[in-house]
């Protein structure tokens, strides 16, 4: 068929919409060079007529034509409403399976409405003479072929953004004038919901765009329109000759405005230009709480909590159970009417015959308004709701399930159901009042963006429904130092504050803060302020207030104090689906959280990560073997060995020229030479990332001032470094009474290591678990772990893979980079050594046995092996040291030597692993996999990670009962 041909024929039909939209698909088929439906696929799988609810119900179709992953198309008769048509098409997207393109058309125009998740949606319009151009024709042909042709590049968040700029800046102007926050945020509230209630054409023509343009020339004109317009919108009414609904809801409580300036209003009016009907609520607050806030303006548009991350928590904790119910109840509606009798084209039914199916399609239809009540009655909390992000999501799910309940219903031949559900199931807890009011907005924008997605008509009167089920206070206090209560909800979501423990003073107060550990004196005093909102969600579900939550935390909820509010749950409760570690957005940082949903029912196919496994434990892992780290106690023989280095606690380290300096003065009035209190000192990375020497003052062995001061230069020294500390200080420094010694000199750790010529250490924090040795009279900072022995074999266990694993499953992890992090209690004092070469037999009672032997050699091949790597003789010249007692310096032979040795890093070595150090390694863990008397299982690779730490769990609980007994 010819354009012309088609053009022609369908310009002249009157034939009705019925019996004229196949044919005129069909010829639309021939023109495009396609197949038609029931040619192309005769079964009607995947492109079909008459999609939808006529298959099982024999009513009409959800659309006229449907073709899987390109299109729904609707037809509507000769000059009818296509709008109409594109609405039906909204209602049944879901059951049509949401294709990427909504078409309706009549016989003269076809109306192309784009219909991907994100994206600002987009309209293309042909009409019968534009298919006389070959690019119109393939244009049309792509919707069948290639649809992601017209996918928009403009993403909703992109639009969000732009329009979240102007209104940062607008904000910040009104604050730098003097007014208070919260009436500028409330305010410039008022102007986005406007914006947005134009576009969505809930208010008139365009009133509030044309108002503001109106009062450009005279800014002060603009306050008077706007009181107009706000008291029309507190009950409705008229602003001059145009009728304004009723809105309310609290957003609109009052009459009061901000006076504007021209560049105020030069703002708004590029603001007015954009599609705010696609403005995405679930970024919407988290951009307009940084724009007023000055400390976060460099972080606006930066980051934010996408949809994707939020289902993580919203899908198992409310989607999918209310699915799992749907699916019971739908296939007892199945069963009434498979069973209830049916007429045939040969035998009609009976009285009796019909009132029986008149009593299963009752029944049928009574199960399905009973799930709809259930789901009208169903809260979600989230006490912590920020601008609303989760609430947001959470309501667009239960709308979303609850129309494809009816969607499914229909299709089942019960009569069609229409959305009731609303903001009302949304229960919000916001200490910032700012906070709250911009989650209402949120929801009211999603709430009133589904409507219209979906095909329907948003609510009035009012447009907006009060939302005091958001509410503004704290979540975990009350202010007479009680604890908090929560509203009764079936489920609680949410992402709670993530704020250490050890800033809870400094940012809380520390009256607030020891209110707080009052109020709940089961919680460790070591725990995070996040680890408060699973406690209060766990005691929810002990009284029956509760069924499930989904709670986000800083990932460090795994290990220490903070486990210790999972651990009950994992026992008692139940852990039905987490994400141990995940990429988290907080205030424009990068963090790494764990997603944690947890119910009062034992779940019967918990998820780990994605994946199906037997129980989820409270460290977040899972086993097949049974075993349960967390459940691991202190060996004694372990302990006192590994301490944490010492902490300076002021301006105590100098460089190598303030060392030369003060190391090569004369003695002092006591007959001693100042290298008596300078020390070498080292952190985690000097020893990972080759930092250059450093040096530190050390009074520990002369304690009183009077002591110290006879090191007349090196106190000198300290006293002028304090005052320029205290002087360059952003904050007020209180200097210790004692200022002259380290916050914490490490007694234990120097009575450790007394007798020891060095000692062992590992970075406290590294993405490598790497054991190095240091001479004793050298110091190790806080950020470092001493091991107080000194033998080969201590050192090769510690380096070996059985170690390293233990430690990665015992310890805890570290900011963005997710670094595992090194503790003494769990990881050190946890670990069963091999038999009789355990930290508390003294080296030289083994230093004969073959094991030790073993492991002491591979130990000091590997060590070799390292150092002729870092520092090759042809590369460095050892240089002593200006005075004697400290090592040689290792100097760069030249600059090609000292480019090359900036690469040769602990850390490079081990991010490559070259063969040789695979090898030495391999060698050290087949000698300490036989100390434990593994060494042919290790041989024959049955020692999974696993296997590795069942066996190792299973000598730590023998050795504890042994000593209990």
């Amino acid at each position: 068929m010819t354009p012309q041909d088609f053009i022609t024929k369908w310009r002249n039909t009157e034939l009705k919409e019925r019996s004229a939209s196949q044919s005129h698909f069909i010829d639309l088929c021939r023109l495009l060079d396609i197949e038609d439906p029931t040619t192309a696929d005769p079964k009607g799988e995947w492109f079909t007529f008459e999609k939808g609810a006529s298959k099982t119900s024999g009513g009409e179709g959800w659309a006229d034509v449907w073709r899987k992953d390109c299109f729904a198309w609707e037809y509507k008769g000769k000059r009818a409403n296509l709008d109409k048509a594109f609405d039906q098409l909204l209602q049944y997207a879901i059951a049509l399976e949401n294709p990427p393109l909504l078409i309706v058309s009549d016989m003269d125009v076809i109306r192309i409405h784009t219909n991907w998740t994100n994206t600002v949606q987009q309209v293309h319009t042909l009409t019968l003479d534009d298919l006389k151009d070959a690019a119109n024709r393939d244009k049309l042909r792509n919707a069948f072929l290639n649809p992601d042709v017209f996918k928009p590049s403009k993403t909703r968040q992109l639009v969000t953004e732009q329009a979240a700029q102007n209104f940062a800046n607008l904000a910040q102007r009104l604050r730098e004038r003097g007014h208070d926050a919260q009436q500028v945020a409330h305010f410039v509230n008022r102007l986005v919901f406007c914006m947005f209630a134009e576009d969505v054409e809930l208010l008139p023509n365009k009133m509030f765009e044309r108002m503001i343009k109106a009062a450009r020339p005279d800014p002060a004109s603009f306050a008077i329109h706007a009181k107009a317009l706000f008291a029309a919108m507190k009950d409705g009414g008229l602003v001059g000759f145009e009728k304004v609904d009723w809105f309310n809801g609290g957003l609109f409580d009052n009459d009061d405005v901000l006076p504007l300036e021209w560049e105020d209003l030069d703002d708004l009016i590029r603001a007015a230009h954009l599609d705010w009907s696609d403005i995405d609520p679930s970024i919407l607050g988290t951009l307009f709480e940084r724009g007023l806030d000055p400390a976060k303006r460099s972080q606006l548009g930066a980051h934010y909590t996408d949809r994707d991350k939020i289902m993580q928590i919203v899908n198992p904790v409310i989607v999918e159970p209310l699915l799992a119910e749907w699916a019971e109840v739908k296939a007892q509606i199945e069963d009434l009417i498979d069973k209830a009798p049916k007429a045939t084209k040969d035998k009609l039914l009976s009285t009796s015959q019909k009132a029986a199916r008149t009593r299963a399609l009752d029944k049928a239809e009574a199960l399905h308004q009973a799930f709809l009540d259930r789901l009208k009655a169903f809260r979600v909390l989230d006490p912590a709701c920020g601008s609303g992000n989760f609430l947001y999501i959470a309501l667009l799910e239960l709308k979303n399930i609850e129309h494809r309940v009816n969607l499914e219903a229909e299709a089942l031949g019960l009569p069609r159901g229409f959305p009731q559900i609303g903001p009302e199931v949304v229960l919000g807890i916001e200490l910032s009042a700012y906070a709250a009011e911009l989650a209402r907005v949120s929801v009211w924008i999603g709430e009133i963006q589904w409507m219209r997605r979906n095909g329907f008509e948003a609510a009035k009167n009012p447009i907006l429904r009060s939302l005091k089920t958001i509410e503004n206070r704290d979540a975990v206090l009350n202010p007479d130092g009680t604890r908090a209560d929560w509203p009764k909800a079936d489920v609680v979501v949410g992402n709670p504050p993530f704020l250490g423990v050890y800033k809870m003073g400094e940012e809380l107060g520390e009256d607030y803060t020891i209110a707080l550990r009052d109020a709940w004196p089961e919680m460790p005093g070591a725990a995070d302020l996040v680890t408060y909102w699973f406690a209060k969600a766990w005691s929810q579900m002990q009284c029956g207030d509760l069924s499930r939550a989904g709670l986000v935390a800083t990932n460090s909820i795994r290990g220490g104090a903070n486990r210790t509010v999972l651990k009950p749950i994992a026992e008692h409760g139940g852990i039905f689906d987490a994400w141990s570690d995940e990429a988290w957005t907080v205030e424009g940082a990068a963090v790494r959280v764990s997603m944690i949903c947890f119910g009062s029912k034992l779940p019967s196919h918990p998820k780990l990560n994605g994946k199906v496994v037997d129980k989820i434990l409270s460290d977040l892992t899972a086993n097949a073997a049974g075993f349960d780290l967390t459940k691991s106690s202190r060996i004694s023989e372990n302990k006192g060995v590994c301490i944490r280095g010492i902490e300076t606690g002021g301006p105590f380290e100098f460089s190598q020229a303030d060392f030369e300096a003060l190391a090569t003065k004369p003695l002092n009035p006591n007959g001693l030479p100042n290298t008596r209190v300078i020390r070498r000192i080292l952190n985690g990375n000097n020893i990972l990332k080759r930092q250059p020497e450093r040096y530190a003052i050390d009074f520990s062995d002369f304690r009183t001032k009077e002591e110290a001061a006879l090191f007349e230069a090196v106190y000198s020294w300290l006293e002028q470094a304090y005052e320029s500390y205290e002087r360059k200080s952003k904050r007020r420094i209180v200097r210790r009474q004692d200022w002259w010694l380290h916050r914490r000199s490490g007694a234990a750790l120097k009575n450790a290591v007394s007798r020891l010529s060095r000692f062992i250490v590992t970075p406290r924090v590294g993405k490598h678990r790497i054991f190095v040795w240091l001479d004793s009279n050298a110091l190790a900072d806080s950020a470092t772990f001493i091991v107080a022995r000194d033998d080969e074999t201590t050192f090769g266990i510690l380096h070996s893979s059985f170690h390293e694993l233990w430690s990665l499953r015992m310890g805890t992890f570290l900011g963005v980079g997710n670094d595992p992090r090194y503790t003494p209690s769990t990881t050190f004092e946890t670990f069963p050594f091999p038999e009789g070469l355990t930290p508390n037999i003294p080296a030289d009672e083994y230093a004969d046995a073959p094991r030790a032997i073993k492991i002491a050699a591979a130990a000091k091949r590997l060590n070799e092996f390292r150092e002729n790597w870092l520092n090759p003789a042809d590369l460095v010249d050892r240089v002593p040291e200006v005075v004697s007692g400290y090592p040689d310096r290792i100097l760069p032979k030249n600059d090609a030597a000292a480019k090359e040795l900036k690469k040769r890093t602990l850390t490079n070595l081990y991010n490559a692993r070259p063969a040789w150090l695979d090898h030495a390694h391999k060698a050290l863990d087949e000698a300490v996999a036989e100390a434990y008397g593994w060494g042919d299982d290790w041989r024959a690779g049955v020692l999974t990670e696993d296997e590795i730490l069942a066996r190792l769990f299973k000598l730590n609980q023998e050795r504890a009962a042994k000593e209990k007994a």
